[in-house]
């Protein structure tokens, strides 16, 4: 237990508070600051070999504030413990270890050196959250095929990777067999919070979830990051948890949704914030070769970057092409626009039906798969292109792919979905429907003023560069250190 509480008698402690209170009292809302809260706070002061000490203290505290002291020293207290947290009574951490719990599977690569890697943005996010902390286990499911094209390393400031078996298939049959997986790997999972000083879970997923739950059962602190769409749930497992992250957020437990607008995402909980979401470093934005606009009479490419799923909607953009070659739009005639390519990036389910598809219409030699391939590359095409095109069905959070188009330049045709319409308010086109007919006609709007799409291009750029990786994690920094405390060893605070 950490100095200066262990043994105080009452009077002690509210002395303690008394001195550590010398600001005026605020006013606090019972709905919206709960007793519970700061008892979480002390009990993160105590080691659990005195918890039934602390509770005991606790319980005594409550009453003399209730019935002797008054209500009026509430906020007092709650002023005193955050002082506390950084005051000659605390103790700081020797090393903090966070504990980060995640369905994203991993593969170990095929070299003669083998290595963790993985898909998306997960690495690049891991490697800067770990720059946060002493140390970092990820603890994943290990996928034993074969590592897909494009994947990066797992790697960060003292990073460990602690591997789970992956539950079997996929959706439904997943979730059922859970029930066989969980009673076999739980208390692996549960050893593994324990030893760790406060646990990450990004959601949806289903490992994700099990650390939330553990991490609650013992009382450890906790930060979700959900990294879906906020607020919109589908599934009776997404009604679930959104009831349990508007319950749980407050105190210790720190809980940001992937989003961004002038609303808050809860109108439940105002502890719940957005946060965005990046893979850019300060680095990468200032050595990306910015896409050249459009012109008059060059071939036109278009561009689209996402997991090839029927909900993004990519055939929309295939089926754009013949409608634009043969002008049949109002305007289409005499723009230049006959020659146009497509480049799509990514992979998935719905790659061969998109590829039967260009055959069917007869433009195989106009649409380019590239499939997955790794992140500098992906900078790289876009940086080649002249529009990016996202006529998403899905719910985005906060769309990665459309962040990096706006790095290289790239005007930006996307959905109305999510934050996009905030994110290319001055640099791009928000479709009013999703169909080949709409898709065709925003790009017909956009190159018909060559000298409007330069001025969105440099807008674009001017808005990626609010986004930074290094932005991102000092934004969850700052989250973390004010319900926590300092999160490295000798960290000022």
């Amino acid at each position: 237990m950490r100095r200066g509480i262990r043994g105080a008698s009452i009077n002690e402690i509210l002395g303690i508070i008394r001195m550590n209170s010398n600001e005026a009292p605020v006013l606090l809302e019972p709905k919206q600051e709960r007793f519970l809260d700061r008892i979480d706070l002390w009990y993160a002061l105590s080691s659990g070999s005195r918890y039934p000490t602390i509770k005991r203290t606790l319980k005594s505290l409550f009453k003399i504030i209730k019935y002797s002291v008054g209500l009026e020293l509430l906020p007092n207290l709650n002023i005193a413990i955050k002082k506390l947290y950084t005051s000659q009574w605390i103790e700081p951490y020797s090393s903090m270890k966070l504990l980060v719990a995640s369905h994203v599977p991993y593969w170990i690569s095929k070299t003669e050196s083998p290595e963790h890697i993985t898909i998306g943005g997960f690495p690049f996010q891991m490697q800067a959250i770990s720059e946060l902390f002493d140390q970092t286990t990820l603890i994943l499911p290990l996928r034993t095929t074969l590592p897909p094209s494009g994947a990066s390393l797992l790697t960060g400031h003292n990073l460990h990777i602690h591997s789970l078996p992956e539950p079997s298939s996929h959706d439904l049959r997943r979730k059922l067999a859970l029930l066989t997986w969980l009673p076999r790997h739980l208390p692996r999972i549960w050893n593994e919070v324990k030893q760790a000083d406060a646990v990450h879970a990004p959601v949806p997923g289903d490992i994700g979830v099990i650390g939330i739950l553990v991490a609650l059962l013992q009382r450890k602190p906790l930060f979700v990051r959900h990294c879906g769409t906020w607020a919109e749930p589908v599934t009776l497992a997404d009604h679930l948890l959104l009831w349990l992250l508007e319950r749980i957020a407050g105190g210790r437990n720190v809980v940001l949704a992937t989003g961004g607008g002038d609303t808050p995402p809860s109108q439940k909980n105002p502890n719940i914030h957005w946060i965005f979401s990046t893979a850019l470093t300060e680095q990468e934005l200032a050595s990306i070769p910015p896409a050249q606009p459009w012109r008059p009479g060059q071939p036109l490419r278009l561009v689209t970057v996402g997991r090839l799923t029927a909900e993004k909607n990519v055939a929309s953009v295939i089926r754009a092409l013949p409608i634009l070659r043969n002008s049949s739009l109002p305007g289409g005639e005499g723009l230049g626009v006959r020659d146009i390519s497509l480049h799509i990036l990514g992979d998935g389910e719905a790659r061969a039906s998109l590829e039967a598809l260009a055959a069917e219409l007869g433009i195989v030699d106009q649409v380019t798969f590239h499939g997955n391939v790794p992140h500098d590359e992906v900078l790289g095409i876009l940086s080649q292109s002249h529009l990016f095109v996202f006529p998403t069905r899905v719910k985005e959070g906060f769309p990665k792919a459309v962040l990096e188009a706006l790095a290289v330049g790239l005007p930006v045709i996307a959905t109305n979905v999510s934050v996009i319409p905030h994110l290319i308010k001055d640099s791009g086109c928000v479709l009013p429907d999703t169909t080949p007919k709409a898709v065709a006609q925003a790009i017909l709007s956009l190159i018909e003023n060559p000298e409007n799409v330069r001025e969105m291009a440099q807008n674009a750029r001017v808005t990626a560069q609010q986004y930074t990786l290094e932005r991102w994690r000092d934004e969850i920094g700052a989250h973390l250190e004010a319900a926590w405390g300092p999160l490295r060893a000798n960290t000022p605070a």
